[in-house]
């Protein structure tokens, strides 16, 4: 079975974020605040005035091309692994709820213009870690290469954000923690069983 038909929500995540930076192509640049900011890119001030889709909408935009094809490959990696390991409606909660966690501390945190899926995807990435670390004393070898994996990776990244300008840490941070909280109550994904006889 092809990779996409096992992972139907991480595939149509991605086409969603490339067809909205196709579309923020077309209105004039996805480098245009006026752009992005008509897209749903989240700013504070108009969140605090009620916009509060902002925080929704703004996980669908992406601020240049290099922004795009990092989140892209990390929601690929990471959502794909996600969801073969603890389903696709699980993914859904922990992409959106950590997304908006993550807009929110942007919110809280930062007065500029943000965008983008890394909150959400820092979520899915802290929901797996969470996941495994909770179960750290039964994972296989290759569990537990994953599981430090994906910490050194959550690492570096946070190093990054707190030290390079332009990057939303408080967005990457906040989604981050909600997805911790996720995954330290996911269990494992049911397993199909075929009745006697079959």
């Amino acid at each position: 079975m092809p990779l996409g038909a096992r992972t139907p929500v991480t595939t149509f995540l991605l086409v969603a974020i490339t067809a909205v930076f196709l579309l923020e192509t077309l209105r004039g640049g996805s480098n245009d605040p006026r752009v992005l900011l008509a897209l749903g890119a989240d700013y504070p001030p108009l969140v605090q005035q009620g916009q509060y889709w902002r925080l929704v909408t703004s996980m669908f935009l992406h601020i240049g091309v290099l922004h795009l094809l990092v989140n892209g490959w990390a929601l690929y990696q990471l959502g794909g692994l996600f969801e073969l390991l603890l389903g696709s409606g699980r993914l859904l909660l922990v992409y959106f709820v950590s997304g908006i966690v993550g807009s929110i501390a942007s919110n809280l945190f930062t007065r500029s213009l943000s965008a983008g899926a890394s909150g959400a995807i820092f979520g899915v990435m802290g929901a797996l870690i969470a996941f495994l670390m909770k179960r750290r004393g039964m994972l296989t070898p290759q569990a537990k290469s994953l599981l430090m994996q994906l910490l050194l990776w959550a690492g570096i990244n946070v190093f990054l954000g707190s030290t390079t300008p332009g990057i939303d840490n408080a967005a990457h941070l906040g989604g981050c923690a909600a997805g911790l909280v996720i995954g330290f109550f996911l269990n494992e994904r049911p397993r199909y069983e075929p009745a006697p006889g079959l």
